[in-house]
């Protein structure tokens, strides 16, 4: 299978920060792509420079064939991009905005019209053809970005961060769109750092840490790699600490979700038991415990040894 994409030891530094170390990967035509990673991990990084927008301090990165040292033109013609916030004009349509791109990317004038049309079909747009994009919701401004980055027909795709403030309905929209895409034969190269997105697309994931890629596979293969130890979900009937719960013994990681907390333990451990004990101990009673398999996001933990999106008030990982 030919490559879309082919990295090599491709460094980039920021004034002395080490933004990219090395990196290397390989991403295969037809295929859906994700590198994940927390904020800050070097995602963003790697996308302006496929996308020809910032230069590496070292190493070679080529797209679609082209290196894009020497042939970034050639390379950018066969790509689009949906930068992580919408750059859609407020003051024209949904219609002009694709029409507008459609000149951008020297489209035939002959195709302008049936292009647009058939994007704002597909995208669920084409009742608000006519309307600004100022009165647009932020999903639907979402979508028409996405179809105005394959007006040209790009064997390429970069979604930088594509679902992140949507609803849950437009997220589920455009996660089906991406299957669509990737059924038509267009390469989708995703970054995010929401791990059920990529574990539901991705044929294949690198997670990227600190600049450096850290492990890369079939989401599949990465969720086995944790199958020597088991997940509980538990909540109690009051507060309790972090820090108390990496205590007990056979819990390796701890990692908070709102009122509940993830267990990450050895196979041979009676977690079950040993979690009532804790709560008997300190007057808390177990409201919930479930069993779960481990899940992209445990293997995400367990590799990179920190949380899939930035830390809030709301989660925190121990241990690890």
């Amino acid at each position: 299978m030919n490559h879309a994409v082919e990295v090599e030891n491709l460094t980039k530094n920021y004034d002395g920060l080490t933004a990219l170390d090395e990196v290397n990967f390989t991403v295969d035509e037809g295929t859906v792509f994700g590198l994940l990673g927390p904020n800050g991990a070097g995602k963003t990084t790697t996308i302006r420079i496929l996308t020809g927008l910032t230069r590496p301090s070292g190493g070679r990165a080529s797209v679609m064939g082209f290196d894009l040292a020497r042939e970034a033109v050639k390379a950018k013609q066969r790509i689009g991009v949906v930068a992580d916030t919408s750059n859609v004009y407020d003051e024209l349509s949904a219609y002009q905005n694709l029409v507008f791109s459609a000149q951008l990317y020297s489209v035939p004038r002959s195709q302008w019209r049936p292009r647009a049309e058939e994007l704002l079909q597909v995208f669920g747009l084409a009742e608000r053809a006519a309307s600004r994009v100022s009165g647009f919701s932020h999903g639907m401004r979402r979508r028409l970005t996405i179809a105005c980055a394959l007006v040209h027909r790009p064997a390429l795709l970069f979604l930088d961060e594509p679902t992140t403030g949507l609803d849950v309905q437009s997220a589920r929209q455009l996660r089906s769109m991406v299957g669509d895409l990737r059924d038509e034969g267009v390469t989708v190269f995703l970054t995010t750092h929401y791990i059920e997105e990529a574990d539901l697309l991705c044929d294949r994931v690198a997670m990227i840490n600190k600049g450096r890629i850290v492990a890369l596979d079939t989401p599949d293969t990465l969720k086995a790699s944790v199958t020597g130890s088991k997940v509980v979900e538990v909540a109690f009937s009051g507060r309790t600490a972090e820090e108390e719960l990496q205590a007990i013994p056979g819990v390796f990681e701890v990692y908070r979700l709102g009122d509940r907390y993830r267990l990450s333990v050895g196979n041979d451990s009676d977690i079950v038991g040993a979690v009532v004990d804790y709560g008997r101990s300190r007057g808390l009673r177990v409201t919930s415990l479930t069993t779960l398999k481990p899940s992209l996001e445990d293997a995400f933990l367990r590799i990179t040894g920190s949380t899939p999106a930035p830390v809030t008030g709301e989660g925190d990982v121990k241990g690890g």
